[in-house]
């Protein structure tokens, strides 16, 4: 007869949502029949109730949804970039679907969970144990807006307590940004590729937007570099102030670039703009060799300058319209309806100012 009431209530479970007091005497029905039989072996749901093993069995009627079968239900009907659904079909086949994939969700703990990601950590796989636990707590998601009332494993076992991860990104410090310059002069590469570097920091630009620059989107009267809206992020155009420095240094790559229409022509095809990686090698062996000679440079990538430059102008209190407009970061909501300035002259002295900053770490350094 308690058999009998627990099938029926695991087949309610399936139809609807069970009411409270139907989910306690689930659980009491079941903690009973474990009870009654100490010698089996038992098997403990998710929600904290336990059954035998034979009981676990009996009750797997064909209509029971397994795990597996939720999670190629989320996999096909949730929204997400392809290239997303992929990169989680793989690790689902991978990580997920031998160990959890013929279990029903209730059979599934926290435990079980953190004992699997232990074991992707343990193989050197950090990032994918972290991934296969955001593809469990999704799939249990899922489910439950779908009417299953079961507790979400991935609940308890918290991102950090899989991994720990270094930021991706990072400012440099003044003394960083004089090491940097002092070592560009040192790697074995050409000039135009570290005279780049240099016009990263100082123009805030996108890595992207430096290397595809055209001659033709400099003025050097005007001091003025204007990027088209078809080369930005956010398909608008952007105006680049230039300092005297950046100047300069064009004016330098005006010299090697010889009759090619791009500012930083590929060493091999001068009809070609350089490698979109080229500025990430020099980097590279720039904090290489600094810290080969024992010197606090830490690793640093393009993108790194873009922060570095935000990160000491808002320290030396300058405004922040000016400085995302500098980055070219797109205001959204009533402050961007009230916010159509260019701020010109503003960005104009700014960015000067911040050459010279420079210049100061630079040459204190030397």
């Amino acid at each position: 007869e308690k058999n009998a009431r627990i099938d029926e209530l695991m087949r309610l479970s399936r139809e609807r949502a069970l009411t409270k007091e139907e989910e306690e005497e689930r659980k009491l029905l079941r903690q009973e029949g474990a009870r009654q039989t100490p010698g089996d072996t038992l098997v403990q749901y998710n929600d904290g109730t336990c059954i035998t093993l034979e009981e676990s069995a009996k009750n797997r009627d064909k209509s029971a949804k397994s795990f597996d079968d939720w999670a190629q239900g989320w996999l096909r009907g949730y929204e997400m970039a392809d290239s997303t659904r992929d990169m989680r079909r793989a690790c689902y086949d991978r990580e997920l679907k031998g160990p959890f994939g013929n279990k029903l969700l209730i059979e599934i703990t926290h435990d079980d969970l953190r004992d699997l990601t232990d074991k992707i950590v343990a193989r050197g796989a950090p990032a994918t144990a972290v991934h296969t636990r955001e593809v469990v707590m999704q799939i249990y998601r899922w489910a439950n807006e779908r009417g299953q009332r079961v507790d979400n494993p991935a609940d308890l076992v918290r991102p950090t307590a899989i991994a720990r991860f270094a930021p991706r990104e990072r400012a440099l410090s003044p003394d960083e940004i004089g090491l940097m310059y002092e070592y560009l002069e040192k790697v074995s590469a050409g000039p135009q590729f570290k005279v780049a570097c240099k016009l990263l920091l100082l123009t805030m630009v996108r890595k992207g937007e430096l290397t595809d620059a055209k001659w033709s989107e400099i003025s050097f009267t005007e001091a003025l570099w204007t990027i088209p809206k078809e080369r930005m992020k956010r398909r608008n155009p952007h105006l680049v102030f230039l300092s005297r420095q950046v100047l300069d240094i064009f004016i330098a790559l005006k010299t090697f670039a010889g009759g090619s229409i791009w500012v930083l022509p590929s060493r091999y095809d001068a009809d070609q703009p350089m490698s979109n990686a080229t500025l990430n090698r020099v980097l590279e062996m720039v904090y290489t060799l600094a810290q080969k000679d024992g010197k606090p440079l830490g690793k640093f990538g393009p993108h790194d300058l873009r922060r570095t430059a935000s990160t000491m102008l808002h320290e030396a209190g300058y405004n922040t319209d000016w400085i995302e407009k500098c980055l070219a970061h797109e205001q959204r909501g009533v402050r961007a309806v009230y916010n159509k300035a260019e701020y010109r002259e503003q960005r104009t002295a700014m960015l000067q100012d911040w050459a010279d900053m420079i210049d100061g770490w630079v040459f204190k350094k030397r």
